[in-house]
Parts: structure tokens; C-alpha cells; sequence
């Protein structure tokens, strides 16, 4: 059984650091991709202060698919270059957006999300998937949380 719970009064390099050796410790022998990102999502939820939906799109034949996730019900499909999601993964570049109502081409799948995250996961050279961080706050992600999800998604290279 694992238990991870982090203390709410660490620093967010700290909180990230952890959050990147939970993860470690939950996909390293499981080759199952579902799973790893099943329990990567219910980790962020766990580990990153303020969020509405913490979750995994995967690249599946040239467009974005829903993959697991913690938060409201969300878009089941985004093509490839539309909204935050999918210009991070046609990028392959992370994607901090204070105020998504500002982003153009925006998709609301939660009318309460403000902020967002997208950080890419590579495969083989190529985005296989993104991981998608939305918070009801303005400005929430700082480039500190950019590098410690970016951390997340290198450790998840080839286990998505």
C-alpha cells in the first residue's frame, strides 16, 4: 500500500521533488500506460495546491484523447493546434497560460478553470501525450510549477 501525503508547508521545489519520487515509486515496474497516468493524475491532484482538474490527454491517431484524470467530467477530443492542449502537443512545448480566457481559440471544458498548464510527454522522439493542470485561480502556475511537471513528464517518457 502507498501513502503518500505531502505536507501542505513544503516549499513547491520540495512538494515537486516529492511528487517526482512518488511517481517513481508507483510506475516503475508497471508497464501498464492506463495505470501509470491513473495514479500520476490522482498523485498531482494529491501533491499541487489548487486544481480543478489534474489529468493526461493522449495522442492517439493525429488528435487528443481524454486519458485519466481527477476533476469534472472534460473534452473527450481536441484536435491537434486547438485550445492550450492541443497547441502544447502540436508545439511539444510546455504551455503556462495565466488566464485562459485570454488564450486564443481557448476550450472551456470547465467554466470554473482561469489557469492552465500543459506540459508534453514524449515517446520515441515525439509527443505521445500531454499533462493538463487547469486551477481556478489566475495566474496559479509559475515557472516553478512549469519545471516540476516538466520534471514529472521526463520520468513518464516511455512509461505512458
Amino acid at each position: 500500500m502507498f501513502d503518500f501525503a505531502p505536507d501542505p508547508d513544503l516549499p513547491k521545489k520540495e512538494r515537486y521533488r516529492q511528487l517526482a519520487n512518488a511517481a517513481q515509486a508507483l510506475i516503475a515496474d508497471e508497464p501498464d500506460r492506463v495505470a501509470n497516468m491513473a495514479n500520476v493524475a490522482a498523485l498531482m491532484w494529491e501533491f499541487i495546491p489548487d486544481l480543478n482538474w489534474a489529468g493526461f490527454y493522449r495522442v492517439i491517431d493525429g488528435e487528443l484523447v481524454l486519458g485519466p484524470f481527477v476533476g469534472r467530467p472534460a473534452c473527450i477530443r481536441i484536435s491537434m493546434g486547438a485550445g492550450v492542449c492541443g497547441a502544447a502537443a502540436s508545439e511539444g512545448a510546455t504551455l503556462l497560460v495565466e488566464d485562459v480566457h485570454a488564450f486564443p481559440g481557448h476550450i472551456a471544458c470547465d467554466s470554473a478553470s482561469q489557469s492552465e498548464l500543459v506540459v508534453p510527454v514524449m515517446r520515441d522522439g515525439a509527443v505521445c501525450a500531454v499533462i493538463d493542470l487547469d486551477s481556478p485561480n489566475l495566474s496559479r502556475f509559475n515557472a516553478e510549477d512549469a519545471a516540476g511537471v516538466e520534471a514529472l513528464a521526463k520520468i513518464l517518457e516511455g512509461r505512458i
